[in-house]
């Protein structure tokens, strides 16, 4: 029997499912993102979250201007970087290996109380590794997102149609910030960013890994959801991510 036969939407209504996924394509993730949307709004999926890392790739937010990018598009090429146009909220931000990014799929009917409770999730996470961070919201929309002190660890980004949301948010954990600086990241002119390796002052050992399983615990506890572990078959996407996997061993 398939996972939506053995869940019913009143049955759902209080799960969160969670999939944990490896290094997918941004564009291949779009397209991923934008399947379960549509079965979320059919009532075919209920609310989910997918936990991934991307190649490295600048992404543009629906408020994103050209002088963001102020090296030219062929430089980032010539480094490996992707750039990508998206419809997301937000500027420019990176997304590399070493950078856990979450993809909730789910319903939204308030989206300001939506990106605070997300920025919770990422706060109470970042507490279970020790470190302090804290939102900075009522500073304007350019700051959305997660910090420790005066830096950046954790950026935001949402899309919603037809009251279902997509896109989300990508905490730093050991991916490289150089590149950061190579853009006006977040449309803020001289942001630094940080990151949890960074940040702690002990040694550490799979930093990606056990963030994500603290991640998804601390996302479904903000929402008031249990959390419950499903694979991309039963969230019907098995087929694109084979073509995204596809597509990686071509590019290499």
């Amino acid at each position: 029997m398939c996972a939506t036969e053995q869940t019913t939407p009143a049955d759902s209504s209080k799960q969160l499912w969670v999939c944990q996924l490896e290094t997918v394509r941004y564009t291949q993730a779009s397209l991923i993102q934008a399947r379960i949307r549509t079965l979320r709004q059919s009532g075919q999926l209920p609310d989910s979250l997918l936990l991934l890392e991307h190649p490295p790739v600048y992404t543009r937010g629906r408020r994103s201007c050209e002088e963001e990018l102020p090296l030219g598009e062929d430089f980032y090429r010539s480094h490996g970087i992707e750039v990508v146009g998206t419809n997301r909220g937000g500027r420019v931000t990176y997304h590399a290996p070493g950078q856990l990014v979450g993809y909730p799929i789910m319903h939204v009917a308030d989206i300001n109380g939506y990106l605070r409770t997300m920025e919770t999730a990422i706060i109470a996470a970042l507490a279970e590794h020790g470190i302090s961070g804290h939102s900075r919201s009522d500073e304007g929309p350019d700051y959305t997102g997660v910090w420790v002190e005066d830096r950046k660890i954790a950026s935001i980004g949402v899309h919603v149609s037809q009251g279902i949301a997509t896109h989300g948010f990508a905490v730093n954990i050991e991916n490289d910030l150089e590149p950061f600086q190579w853009v006006i990241a977040c449309g803020l002119a001289g942001v630094q960013m940080t990151s949890l390796e960074r940040e702690l002052a002990r040694p550490h050992g799979d930093l990606v890994g056990s963030f994500r399983e603290v991640m998804a615990s601390c996302f479904c506890e903000a929402h008031a959801r249990s959390e419950r572990a499903v694979s991309p078959t039963q969230l019907h996407i098995e087929d694109l991510l084979a073509e995204a996997q596809r597509q990686q061993v071509v590019s290499v």
